[in-house]
């Protein structure tokens, strides 16, 4: 990737509409749970540690709820509404423990198209494999925006 290069950029907030979907199915695996804690240096024995997650009242390990943020922050930078994108809010409802190996399914929905703010309000609801909800979240989203820059000559 050319780092000076511009590179494709995701919708414009005149090319998305209130009530656009899409959704994204992520495997929770163990080289994201070890990058996180490495790189978050987050020692939780709950999110790793199987011996001490069996005596807690979840059983076994879980997956740090800043990781499912994540997936939900790179599914919009990387797709809806794409490179280019910086979220300005979130708000995020864990409702249930996510583990180990679970399959979780991100469904994203526009809900708010605000062009005099240049903002988008995207709802997003995970469900794992069983179609339990497991997250629920609102996120703010200031879609893409490149603004064209004078020529030196015009300057000049």
């Amino acid at each position: 990737m050319d780092i000076g290069k511009l590179n494709n950029l995701g919708k414009a907030i005149d090319e998305i509409e209130e009530g656009q979907t899409m959704s994204v199915t992520e495997a929770i695996e163990d080289d994201q749970l070890l990058l996180y804690l490495g790189l978050t240096n987050d020692a939780n024995p709950l999110y790793i540690q199987h011996d001490y997650a069996r005596k807690t009242i979840y059983k076994q390990p879980l997956v740090p709820s800043v990781l499912l943020i994540g997936i939900v922050t790179s599914t919009i930078s990387k797709h809806f509404p794409g490179p280019g994108s910086h979220v300005v809010n979130l708000s995020v409802n864990f409702v249930e423990a996510v583990y180990h190996y679970e399959m979780l399914t991100f469904l994203l929905e526009v809900i708010k198209v605000d062009k005099h703010k240049d903002v988008v309000t995207i709802s997003v609801e995970a469900v794992n494999t069983e179609e339990k909800r497991v997250l629920d979240a609102v996120v703010m989203v200031q879609p893409p925006m490149i603004y064209e820059e004078e020529s030196e000559e015009n300057n000049e």
